[in-house]
């Protein structure tokens, strides 16, 4: 399969005061479309700023991100934003649900955004909204749900626009270990069956174990690839 994120020499540092703080060093990974890869290690290794910096939350300090062949640091900032908003989907820890707003209304914030009519996506909403089995609390809010539930409002929200790629950011770090194997069995099974790259930072290692790729980050360098 052709690779749809590639990083090359991917360097990112942060000034904090007079200190200068190298969070990563030297990054090269290809990723393949439809790949599910674990992203492990430590704490301040700096796995989740690879991840913001792949997803166009953060920039690199020097080095290239390429995303579907397309270089990040020659888009402009509109380019960059409708990226983000229609081919990447991002799925936080603690979910960053609006908690006056439904489950449908939630999912339905990125089409909002973009500026698309919801009416068009109204059997996308009842299909994703089937597969991550909440049909039944469409019309609740978050604080009426489950943190696993919550995670699956999400997830979907992540689907609605139809992006190639999503990006989780410890899916499962806020949830009890029965539930959380859950969400991940549901995120394997949206790469299989409608072929989505993902892409996941985590400490488990059982929730790493998903991915068909394990890369080991510690200390800001790549360490090992399994």
């Amino acid at each position: 399969m052709p690779a749809i994120i590639e990083s090359v020499a991917l360097n990112k540092t942060y000034t904090m005061g007079r200190v200068d703080v190298e969070v990563l060093k030297d990054i090269n990974i290809t990723i393949d479309e439809g790949e599910f890869v674990s992203i492990m290690g430590p704490s301040g290794s700096g796995k989740s700023t690879l991840l913001y910096l792949i997803g166009g939350l953060d920039k690199p300090t020097s080095g290239r991100i390429r995303i579907k062949g397309r270089e990040m640091a020659d888009m402009k900032d509109e380019e960059e934003s409708k990226l983000r908003r229609q081919e990447i989907g991002f799925i936080f820890q603690f979910y960053n649900l609006i908690p006056n707003l439904n489950v449908e209304e939630n999912i339905m914030l990125p089409i909002l955004l973009d500026g698309k009519k919801l009416k068009d996506y109204k059997k996308e909403l009842d299909n994703i909204l089937e597969i991550v089995g909440l049909t039944d609390r469409r019309h609740h809010t978050p604080r009426e749900l489950s943190g696993g539930q919550q995670q699956r409002v999400a997830i979907a929200r992540a689907l609605i626009n139809e992006p190639d790629i999503i990006l989780a950011d410890e899916p499962i770090g806020n949830l009890d270990s029965k539930t959380g194997m859950e969400v991940m069995e549901l995120l394997a099974r949206i790469n299989k069956e409608k072929g989505k790259t993902i892409i996941q930072v985590t400490h488990s290692k059982e929730a790493a174990e998903y991915g068909q790729r394990i890369i080991n980050v510690k200390d800001g360098k790549v360490s090992e690839i399994i």
